[in-house]
């Protein structure tokens, strides 16, 4: 878990650590596979590749995620 505490609060990228880099990226996706169930509605010929696109964000989401939580995790362990 040393090596984790490291990685989170030992690297930045530019004025942020990289646990807050992640917490960033997590959101963003969370964000981007909302955006296509709503941009689904409106364009019909876009919904198959929605569907699909969506899964496929909100797995990277949920992998960015856990990896979020372990570095804060990675503190008090």
């Amino acid at each position: 878990m040393r090596l984790l505490s490291d990685f989170a609060y030992g690297i930045y990228v530019g004025p942020l650590p990289m646990i807050a880099v992640v917490g960033f990226i997590t959101y963003a996706l969370f964000l981007v596979a909302a955006l296509l169930m709503i941009l689904r509605r409106r364009f019909k010929g876009f919904a198959r590749r929605a569907f699909q696109l969506h899964r496929w964000t909100a797995y990277a989401g949920l992998l960015a995620a856990t990896l979020h939580l372990l570095m804060g995790l990675s503190l008090y362990v």
